[in-house]
């Protein structure tokens, strides 16, 4: 490893020996992953929040390696996908992308401009309702990982009738993991002292209730880690937790107070089902 790479890795993990439980990656892993998330490849303005997402203390904290088979649900625009896809390729692992038909759109657009790094990504659907089965076979993933997605489901985000669904999803997923498997969670985190009905509007959502929500599905929590923690943040914003950026929902109002705050604080949790 020459010595600008070195410093780079060192630079990409400073917070590893931080976490609540170790990272669980080898050196050469790790140097995998931090070469993934340097490609020029990504796009800057992804790049421009690893100072808020910390990719590489992410997954190194879930343990992800580059031979595992990851189900990443609800992509979005694929910024995870665009770190994941190619570190996952570096080992012989397996990257597919978990999303209803109306949210792939991010991931087809990764696909149409680089198929040489996103070609190989597999899609399914997710959540299954109405009997289907699911798209991932039971029991063939190493790793579940979801950011920023537990609240959308207990808003019952799309269903006409706004019904909480987040119990079914995380049913599924539990189906999907091989015994031993991990599921990664980052969430916007409401503090346990609010009012639980928050959780319907806010787009913040209670680490209790994910733990709950985990537990009923049959997981049990391994660790938790602050790695995505902001003390800045005290999820009570007019506009919920899409006042602070990226979104900027207030737009020029108070634009410079909600930057300065940053990103949502988040909770980061490790789950795993038993084997």
């Amino acid at each position: 490893m020459n010595r600008r790479f070195a410093l780079l890795l060192a630079a990409t993990f400073p917070l590893a020996a931080c976490a609540s439980s170790p990272a669980g990656l080898s050196v050469q892993q790790r140097t995998a992953l931090a070469s993934a998330i340097a490609s020029p490849a990504r796009t800057p303005a992804n790049v421009a929040r690893d100072r808020y997402r910390n990719p590489a203390d992410t997954l190194a904290f879930f343990g992800v390696q580059p031979d595992d088979t990851v189900v990443e649900i609800w992509p979005g625009g694929g910024w995870y996908t665009e770190i994941l896809a190619p570190y996952l390729a570096s080992g012989g692992g397996t990257y597919v992308a978990a999303a209803p038909d109306w949210g792939r759109s991010g991931i087809t657009k990764l696909r149409n401009s680089n198929a040489a790094l996103f070609g190989a990504v597999r899609v399914a659907d997710f959540p299954v309702f109405d009997g289907k089965p699911t798209e991932v076979p039971n029991g063939s993933a190493d790793v579940v990982l979801t950011f920023r997605n537990v609240h959308n489901w207990r808003m019952g985000y799309r269903r006409p009738d706004k019904q909480d669904y987040s119990l079914e999803a995380f049913r599924q997923i539990h189906v999907m993991l091989k015994p031993g498997g991990v599921l990664g969670i980052v969430d916007h985190r409401l503090p346990e002292s609010a009012s639980a009905e928050r959780e319907r509007t806010s787009g913040y959502i209670k680490t209790s209730t994910v733990r709950r929500l985990a537990e009923q599905a049959g997981f049990r929590l391994e660790a938790s880690s602050e790695i995505n923690a902001n003390p800045r943040d005290t999820a009570d914003w007019p506009d919920g937790v899409w006042t602070l950026p990226p979104t900027l929902a207030l737009k020029d109002k108070d634009r410079e107070r909600y930057l300065a705050i940053g990103e949502s604080d988040r909770m980061t949790l490790k789950f795993v089902k038993p084997r």
